[in-house]
């Protein structure tokens, strides 16, 4: 599966909400800076996104971006196929025709398909605090 990199930045907006406290809106600014994602791009990603009901906008001084949906809701599966289309890297190099490896890479895309199906954004956040809360640096003299 090969994700481009307005799927990757995608990814990388919603999981920059689902870390944020649910209700706030979040300036597109902040978001960018954040995740390392040009502005420019991320207000078309954004925008995108809001028709796809992953996310929705309010406007005025105290405007920005929140979740349309919980994050335990929304999968990085659905998000995937709605930003790259039906079949993530249909652009790949496979052979059309029959060869030895065709069953061997249906079962990887059907793998991979089923982990990012069952892989919230409240998983990857839930996830990424544990990790980051274990290498807690303590310093003792």
């Amino acid at each position: 599966m090969n994700i481009s990199v307005k799927g990757e930045y995608a990814l990388q907006a919603i999981f920059d909400l689902a870390s944020q406290p649910p209700g706030d809106p979040v300036r597109i600014a902040d978001i960018a800076k954040r995740q390392k994602i040009p502005q420019k791009f991320l207000e078309l990603i954004l925008a995108g996104l809001k028709q796809g009901g992953f996310v929705e906008s309010r406007r005025g001084a105290e405007g920005g971006y929140l979740l349309a949906r919980s994050a335990e809701s929304i999968t990085v599966g659905e998000v995937v196929r709605f930003v790259e289309g039906p079949h993530p890297g249909k652009g790949n190099t496979r052979r059309k025709a029959e060869t030895p490896f065709t069953g061997m890479w249906q079962d990887v895309d059907r793998a991979v398909s089923e982990i990012i199906d069952d892989t919230s954004f409240a998983d990857l956040l839930r996830g990424w605090t544990d990790k980051q809360n274990k290498f807690v640096l303590t310093w003792e003299i």
